[in-house]
C-alpha cells in the first residue's frame, strides 16, 4: 500500500516552493509513493513567478491528500514551512525541499524508529546526488560509514554545524527529521521567519535546548539533489547576519552549560567571519570606505581572519595581473 491510503494521516510532509516547476512533481510523487504509511503533503508556494502554483494545484486536484496554499508575498522558506505546519493535520511533520525526493519506505522506517524509541525528532543521514545524475552514485551527508543509532545532544549538533570540524556542506543542519508536532506546540517552537539561511539549524538547536530526544540513523532514502551554483550555497550579508543574530539569541539561553556555550561561540565566530566578509565585499563594490572600515569593528579573531582573506584576495589578483602581463608579451 502507498501513502495515499485512506484514513487520518500519520505524517505531514511540508514542502515550501519557490520557482520549482521542474522538480515539484517528482518531490510530491515521491511522498505519495511511500509504502505502509498514511501521508498528507502540504505544499506552500512562496509567491513563485513560474508555474509552480498551478502545478501544485493540479497535483491537489488529482490527489486528495495534497494540500496547497499560496503566499501573496514572498516571505522565505521559514514562513512557508510554518504555514504548512499550521495547515497539517498529522501528529508528525517532516520537511522536504521541492528539488529533493525520497525513496519508498523511508517514512515508514522513520516512524517505526520514532514511535519505538520515544523520539521527538528522528533524522536519517541523507544521500546527496548531482542534478546531472540523480540515479548515479550517492554520497552520504554525515558519515561515509554506518552509524547505527546516534543520540544527538546539543553539543553534538552545534559541533556538527561547524564547518571547520565537519564542513564541505556536510553539516548536520541539512538533515530533514521527522518531528513530533506536539513537541513543537508544547514548547512554542517555529521556524524563525527572519532567517533565510540556517532556519533549520536554529529550530533544531532550540528543540535540543528544550530537551528533545533526537536520534540520527543510517540513510532511509532522503535524496538531496545538489545543483551547481545553487542559491542554497550562496549567501549574502543579510542572510548571514540573521544567522549571527540567531547564535547570539541561543547564547542568551538560561542555564546553558559551559561546553555548549563554547561550541555556540565557535559557530558564531565562524559565521561572523562569513557575515563581515560579505559586508566588506558589498562595501567595496559600493565604493563606501566608511562601511568597509566598519566591518573591522569585531573581535580580534574575526579581524585576523578578515585580514587573512584580504591578503589571499590580493595575492590572487596580483597573480592574475602578472599572468595577464606575461600573456601580452
Amino acid at each position: 500500500m502507498t501513502g495515499e491510503m485512506s484514513g487520518q494521516p500519520q505524517i505531514a510532509v511540508i514542502v515550501p516552493v519557490w520557482n520549482a516547476a521542474a522538480t515539484l512533481p517528482r518531490a510530491v510523487e515521491s511522498v505519495l509513493a511511500q509504502r505502509d504509511v498514511r501521508v498528507e503533503v502540504v505544499v506552500v508556494d512562496d509567491c513563485s513567478t513560474d508555474d509552480s502554483a498551478a502545478i501544485a494545484r493540479d497535483l491537489a486536484a488529482r490527489h486528495p491528500n495534497v494540500i496547497v496554499a499560496v503566499q501573496q508575498v514572498n516571505s522565505g522558506p521559514a514562513a512557508a514551512r510554518n504555514r504548512a505546519i499550521e495547515l497539517s493535520s498529522a501528529p508528525w511533520v517532516t520537511p522536504l525541499d521541492s528539488d529533493d525526493f525520497m525513496r519508498p519506505g523511508r517514512l515508514r522506517a522513520l516512524l517505526d524508529h520514532a514511535e519505538g524509541e520515544g523520539c521527538d525528532f528522528v533524522a536519517d543521514d541523507l544521500y546527496q546526488v548531482p542534478d546531472t545524475d540523480i540515479d548515479g552514485p550517492a554520497r552520504r551527508l554525515w558519515s561515509d560509514g554506518p552509524i547505527g543509532v546516534f543520540r544527538v545532544t546539543l553539543d553534538d549538533f552545534v559541533a556538527g554545524n561547524i564547518s571547520a570540524q565537519h564542513g564541505g556542506r556536510r553539516e548536520m543542519g541539512f538533515v530533514k527529521p521527522l518531528i513530533r508536532k506536539t513537541f513543537l506546540e508544547k514548547h512554542a517552537l517555529t521556524y524563525a521567519e527572519d532567517m533565510r539561511l540556517g532556519e533549520d539549524y536554529e529550530l533544531y538547536a532550540k528543540a535540543l535546548l528544550a530537551g528533545a530526544r533526537f536520534d540520527l540513523i543510517d540513510p532511509q532514502g532522503y535524496v538531496a539533489v545538489i545543483r551547481a551554483g545553487s542559491l542554497s550555497g550562496q549567501h549574502g550579508a543579510r542572510e548571514l547576519g540573521a544567522l549571527v543574530a540567531a547564535d547570539r539569541r541561543l547564547l542568551q539561553s538560561p542555564g546553558l552549560p559551559p561546553a555548549s556555550r563554547a561550541l555556540l561561540r565557535q559557530h558564531l565566530h565562524e559565521t561572523e567571519i562569513r557575515w563581515r566578509w560579505a559586508r566588506l565585499i558589498d562595501a567595496v563594490k559600493a565604493r563606501n570606505p566608511v562601511r568597509a572600515l566598519g566591518c573591522f569593528a569585531a573581535p580580534l579573531g574575526v579581524v585576523s581572519a578578515l585580514l587573512g582573506l584580504l591578503g589571499e584576495q590580493m595575492r590572487l589578483r596580483g597573480g592574475r595581473r602578472l599572468a595577464a602581463m606575461i600573456g601580452k608579451r
